[in-house]
């Protein structure tokens, strides 16, 4: 279960000082809700991505 900042504070952030464990719970939660996605979520959802990639990726434990 995760248990971190909310999107309220994470979105006031840039995606870069996001821990890894922030990207992979929102990406999954994301990926949940995709056909509900207004254009502002879409664009949150690809800057996720885009920093995972970045990272190369994440790990699985």
């Amino acid at each position: 279960m995760y248990n971190g900042r909310d999107m309220t504070e994470l979105s006031m952030m840039a995606k870069t000082d996001w821990a890894n464990d922030e990207l992979a719970f929102f990406h999954h939660s994301f990926q949940q809700i995709v056909p509900y996605l207004n254009t502002e979520g879409q664009t949150i959802q690809r800057e996720i991505i885009e920093e995972i990639q970045n990272r190369g990726g994440l790990k699985k434990l």
